[in-house]
């Protein structure tokens, strides 16, 4: 497993360094393959925040938690990741029969160079042609409130959404 951490405006000690990886390399029974992991630890005000993003063969797992010290982070993060790992890999080998683990995302957090002011954090991710139904599963998995993809039998890119009223929207765009 590759560790990546990265550290704002908190500088990481040794120890604490030896104490991630020692925990993240238990995630390694999940993984056939060789699995990215992106460990940000954020000290803003009085809050200690820990993100830590598991990244296999393009698949995203996203877990954060705050607090006021990043070892009790690690102790909550983990058995969030842990279980979204087991039911990803559950879903998937039920419908997917290990076809889907295919390309690296890429992830880039904060730009140095801003163009925009209002511009406060950019990603870029490579799409990977998937159905409504793999988004939506994706989607609920990083907890976000929408998710962009490449449609598999279009190949158009559309945004999948949660609505108000709990239900799932559609996006797709016209030429």
């Amino acid at each position: 497993m590759k560790i990546e951490i990265v550290s704002r405006n908190h500088e990481v000690n040794e120890h604490l360094r030896k104490v991630i990886e020692q925990k993240l390399d238990k995630l390694d029974k999940y993984f056939d393959e060789e699995a990215d992991v992106k460990v940000s630890l954020k000290k803003q005000a009085q809050s200690l925040t820990t993100e830590v993003m598991l990244d296999y063969c393009g698949r995203l797992v996203r877990a954060t938690a705050s607090s006021d010290n990043f070892y009790d982070n690690l102790d909550i993060v983990l058995p969030k990741l842990e279980g979204q790992i087991r039911k990803y890999r559950t879903r998937f080998d039920k419908h997917n029969k290990n076809a889907a683990f295919r390309e690296a995302a890429t992830y880039a957090g904060v730009g140095d160079e801003k163009a925009n002011k209002n511009v406060v954090k950019e990603k870029k991710f490579r799409l990977t042609p998937m159905t409504v139904e793999e988004a939506a599963e994706e989607m609920e998995l990083l907890g976000h409130s929408f998710y962009v993809f490449l449609e598999a039998k279009s190949h158009t890119v559309q945004v999948l959404y949660n609505r108000n009223d709990g239900d799932l929207g559609l996006i797709e765009p016209e030429f």
